[in-house]
């Protein structure tokens, strides 16, 4: 249990006055003891006893005699509770009360209460107000006197009319809601009324009140969702008034405690007069509150929030017709909440709709990088009421606001991450990964939506803040100190449990929120496959200038190659060359750049083009690949790259080859075997030499060159998949060059996401 103000079936909210150190009234409920470490498990429907301004008495519906009955039926009745089990309800309440009850319950319509008179035998006849419920197989009769406390003029149907009326007229929720504070006091007479909402994990926060000049304010109080338990949640939604008329009251036991029946206590759910927690009036007492009355806000059947009352200056009891009118309000209000509530979000969600609609026509618009102008838009916080958010695009990440390192970014992301990319979202980042907790002051909620694979866009909200000083008020300031030590329970209290409770906690997010992050997504996503459609026409223009169609005719040797593209939308960074070298040689070359698309076909021309250059200088083989893996290393550091590089005389079918981190050739010469070519490691590590390996090419000898697009498969060592190669190869190496490149390039089954390069090298027999 904590320490606000509202407590078990009372709905009453924080309070002024001094503590007042009074004890609670001796008695323990049918339950048994409660106190602040089992309270959250009170069994408050089934106390045992209720309030002494009215009795009850539980009829069995079949006999109609009593069979439980409060100690209250000494004052109001002059008899004493066990003389009346088992008595006729007639004859205990009279002939008048007990007809209209019975006749209501023959008629099974118990749920408008009676304005009759109470006139038992030998008794004094009172006017009363009469509740009827059913619980289990009694019918619950709960009787009151009729009256009020002095001061106020009775209810009429034109002054509920009336307060209807402005309700309605009220343009806003917080409009209504103080509205309502002021027509549930002038109808009750209570020193202060209140209205609590609950948020979404059923924390409170006072939004509106209504009070006596001379009370201190307590709107914006904020108060832990363990202040309320949920079976007393639950009791406010079937239950939606409850009075304590004076907090003061010593408990009117029923008697028999268990009822004869069933041997349980009797559930007191839908009573009126129920008892109430002493844990609940302990904090009451010690706030100085007399007298409290609570109605519930109930919308779409879930509690919503309290309208809460108190009084400090004696019992207060309003008329029933009072309290029935206070309810009355209280659903109609309800009523208008919910509609008010959905007027709001729509307004929010068409606002959310135009910002989106414009941010993304300036950052299309912008004639540079969308992504760019969008991540320097401050509305793109604004449309998610956000402090900060970040964009991933490719290895890129761009940030606006505040927001975490780049570590919890990427973090974060991948915690939220989801296949669709649609929204996912969380207030409370530590709950997911405690190590968040770090960054919580700038990050303790976040919502995230993917772009695709390797980009998302995170909006982050900080922790919340503590709005409310409860301090600040300097009569707040005297109540804290006139409470002293020895007090548990105060709304203080309840405030510093409130602020320890949201710890690490950023504001939840609206659901309007997420459907303007979904739409801004789908916007996000068609800008993503329109850039990726013109990088690939760049990319596949710069593929198709710098990469050979078809190799040159040239004595002595037959060239084939086979290009595969990537599948998907992406390029690879395949390629392969052909060149004649002085003195008659031939160089033929097989790379592949790391990573995809226009940025890969950048850098694969730069190193054809260094390599072209590097071999017609004269270097050999292994030469020229130790100078190619400078130039990535120094210029294009953001890749790295594997090639084969093989210089042939085709006079006398011998050169050498050398490798950088690539799939082993094979030559064929009757059957197929791997070159023995020790590669060095890959371009771009600078590290290590290449080591050249001597090769001989007979006539109609084959060599094959191929990327690891040919030969790796998710799942299957790569040791595997060459030997498929190597021994598919030698079985049809007597077939021409066209049928035996197609039949190479399906010879490894499952190929999947990367491009593939395969080039054939045949000796051509001497035509005399």
């Amino acid at each position: 249990m904590s320490t606000r103000p509202v407590r078990r079936g009372s709905g009453a909210e924080p309070a002024t006055g001094p503590a007042s150190g009074a004890e609670v009234a001796p008695y323990a409920p049918a339950y048994g003891p409660v106190d602040l470490t089992n309270c959250d498990v009170e069994p408050i429907h089934v106390p045992g006893a209720v309030q002494p301004h009215g009795f009850l008495l539980a009829v069995d519906r079949g006999t109609h005699e009593v069979v439980v009955a409060s100690a209250s039926t000494d004052a109001l009745l002059g008899r004493e509770p066990g003389d009346l089990l088992g008595r006729p309800l007639r004859e205990v309440v009279g002939e008048r009360l007990a007809g209209e009850v019975l006749a209501r319950d023959a008629a099974d319509d118990v749920g408008e209460p009676l304005h009759t008179a109470l006139d038992p035998a030998g008794g004094t006849r009172t006017d009363v107000d009469v509740v009827l419920h059913v619980s289990g197989e009694r019918l619950v009769v709960e009787v009151e006197p009729v009256g009020s406390s002095p001061g106020f003029s009775p209810v009429s149907y034109r002054s509920a009319r009336a307060a209807v009326g402005r309700l309605t007229e009220a343009p806003s929720v917080d409009a209504l809601v103080q509205q309502l504070a002021r027509e549930v006091r002038t109808l009750t007479g209570f020193d202060r009324v209140m209205v609590y909402r609950f948020d979404a994990r059923w924390n409170g926060e006072v939004v509106a009140e209504d009070r006596r000049d001379d009370l201190n304010a307590f709107r914006g109080l904020r108060y832990p969702a363990s202040d309320i338990p949920a079976q007393a949640r639950r009791l406010y939604a079937v239950n939606w008034t409850r009075l304590i008329a004076d907090v003061g009251y010593t408990p009117s036991p029923l008697h028999p405690v268990l009822d004869p029946g069933t041997g349980a206590p009797l559930d007191l759910s839908h009573s009126v007069l129920r008892s109430v927690s002493p844990i609940h009036v302990e904090y009451l007492r010690n706030m100085g509150v007399s007298a409290s009355m609570s109605v519930s806000l109930v919308l779409d059947g879930r509690l919503w929030g309290l309208i809460a009352c108190h009084h400090y200056s004696g019992p207060h009891r309003p008329s029933y017709d009072a309290r029935s009118a206070a309810e009355f309000l209280g659903q109609t209000a309800s009523q208008l909440i919910a509609s008010r509530e959905r007027s709001d979000e729509r307004d929010e969600a068409l606002h959310a709709q135009e910002l989106l609609a414009a941010l993304v026509a300036d950052a299309t618009g912008s004639g540079g990088d969308p992504f760019a102008a969008l991540m320097a838009d401050q509305r793109l916080l604004d449309l998610l009421c956000a402090g900060g958010a970040a964009l991933a695009d490719g290895g890129r990440l761009v940030t606006l606001g505040t927001v975490p390192d780049t570590a919890a970014l990427r973090r974060i992301s991948s915690l939220l991450a989801r296949g669709d990319g649609a929204p996912t979202l969380t207030d409370h980042l530590a709950s997911l990964d405690p190590g968040l907790s770090a960054v919580e002051r700038v990050a303790s909620g976040a919502l995230r939506v993917g772009l695709g694979a390797d980009r998302w866009l995170l909006w982050v909200r900080p922790e919340q803040q503590e709005v409310v000083d409860w301090g600040g008020d300097p009569r707040n300031k005297e109540i804290a100190a006139a409470e002293g030590p020895g007090v548990r329970l105060s709304p203080r209290k309840s405030f510093d449990k409130w602020r320890e409770v949201v710890r690490g906690r950023s504001v939840p997010w609206q659901r309007w929120q997420a459907v303007a992050a979904d739409r801004l997504r789908s916007q996000l996503t068609s800008m993503v496959l329109g850039r990726v459609r013109d990088q690939i026409a760049v990319a596949e223009s710069l593929q198709r200038a710098v990469v050979l169609e078809e190799p040159p005719a040239l004595p002595g040797l037959d060239v084939l190659a086979r290009y595969r593209p990537a599948s998907g939308s992406q390029l690879g960074g395949d390629w392969w060359d052909v060149l004649e070298l002085p003195g008659g040689r031939v160089a033929v070359v097989v790379g592949d750049v790391s990573g995809h698309g226009v940025h890969a076909a950048a850098a694969m021309a730069q190193l054809r083009t260094a390599s072209r250059a590097y071999l017609l200088e004269g270097h050999g083989p292994g030469s020229a690949l130790d100078r190619l893996d400078a130039l990535v290393a120094s210029v294009l550091t953001e890749h790295t790259a594997t090639a084969v590089v093989a210089v042939l005389d085709p006079a006398t079918g011998t050169g050498r080859v050398a490798s950088a981190g690539h799939p082993p050739p094979l030559l064929l010469d009757g059957g197929a075997s791997l070159l023995p070519v020790t590669p060095r490691p890959l371009l771009g590590v600078a590290t290590g030499s290449a080591r050249e390996a001597p090769v001989r090419l007979p006539d109609g000898g084959v060599l094959v060159l191929y990327s690891d697009g040919l030969v790796e498969r998710r799942g299957v060592s790569l040791d595997e998949t060459i030997e498929q190669l190597r021994a598919a190869a030698g079985r049809s190496a007597h077939l021409p060059l066209p049928e035996l490149a197609d039949h190479l390039m399906t010879v490894v089954p499952g190929a999947e996401g990367d491009d593939t390069t395969l080039v054939l090298v045949r000796c051509a027999p001497a035509t005399g």
